[in-house]
């Protein structure tokens, strides 16, 4: 973590801060490239939009995977007031971004809102493998 870290942490706080201001959840992320210049900010509007999936990690990493090649995503860093959750996580897995820089852990901000995990939707399987490998067959090759 160097200097330049903390500036843009500060300015995903900042936004973290417009979202509460805007009746928003409190998080709020910002994309910098290589070069340090900053590509996209936003904060969650999960309330705003009627969609959870906006939250902030999840649409710098979708607006990444559509205007930035492989190379310049890589050579990205996400700076969050909070470390993504699961669903953000896995978005910017598949992004291919090249860093994440957060200023809250997961622990951290769940001590400042208790019970506001979700709970956990049961799932069965697998099952029908032969079947459900056919559609797949070749398709990542």
């Amino acid at each position: 973590m160097n200097e330049t870290d903390e500036t843009h942490l500060r300015r995903a706080i900042a936004l973290a801060t417009a979202a509460r201001s805007a009746g928003q959840a409190p998080y709020g992320s910002l994309l910098v490239a290589a070069d340090g210049s900053v590509l996209v900010e936003d904060y969650n509007t999960v309330l705003a939009d009627a969609d959870i999936s906006a939250h902030p990690e999840f649409k710098l990493a979708r607006w990444a995977s559509v205007n930035l090649t492989p190379e310049q995503g890589a050579g990205t860093t996400m700076y969050t007031s909070c470390q993504p959750c699961p669903m953000c996580t896995g978005a910017i897995d598949r992004s291919g971004l090249g860093r994440v820089v957060f200023a809250l852990s997961k622990e951290q901000s769940a001590e400042l809102e208790p019970g506001s995990g979700y709970a956990a939707v049961p799932q069965d399987g697998p099952a029908l493998l032969e079947e459900a490998q056919v559609p797949l067959r070749g398709f990542y090759r």
